[in-house]
């Protein structure tokens, strides 16, 4: 998590500047994009709260969603994530919502991508992007950090 402080303490800087909040909906990175956040002090002046949507009973039980929502959509993909960063900006009442969604290792999803994969998803008020990374490594921790970093960067990039 170290790599990803940096990073996370210049957000926060940006985010307080602009008196902006951030809510995330993470998977396959498992929570270090939350963590990094958090971990600048001064993160309840832009941290509104997130969670780890890594099975059904996460989708339903902290985003609200069902499978009718999900349209033709699956996980892991660019769409869903997007799906996922709308859900959580609009629930937790932010500027911001940030997600990610991959198959960390060693092995793929049972969707068919490959370990190394994921789809990061960032929704505002007037921007939404998504962007997949293919690490093609397999290494679980490695892959997690990797996708952390993707997550921050695309939001660093939106503030600019």
């Amino acid at each position: 998590m170290q790599t990803l402080l940096p990073l996370a303490a210049n957000i926060g800087a940006r985010l307080k500047a602009r008196g902006e909040t951030i809510a995330i909906a993470e998977s396959s990175s498992g929570g270090l994009i939350s963590a990094a956040l958090l971990a600048v002090p001064g993160a309840s002046a832009y941290y509104r709260g997130g969670g780890v949507i890594y099975a059904p009973p996460a989708f339903k039980g902290l985003m609200g969603l069902d499978k009718s929502d999900m349209q033709d959509m699956r996980s892991s993909t660019e769409p869903y994530s997007l799906l996922l960063a709308r859900t959580i900006r609009t629930r937790l009442r932010a500027t911001w919502g940030l997600s990610e969604t991959g198959a960390a290792g060693p092995t793929g999803n049972p969707y068919g991508d490959d370990a190394g994969h994921t789809c990061v998803g960032l929704a505002g008020e007037t921007l939404e992007i998504a962007h997949t990374l293919e690490t093609g490594l397999t290494g679980r921790a490695q892959n997690m950090r990797l996708f952390a970093r993707e997550a921050l960067k695309h939001l660093h990039a939106a503030l600019d």
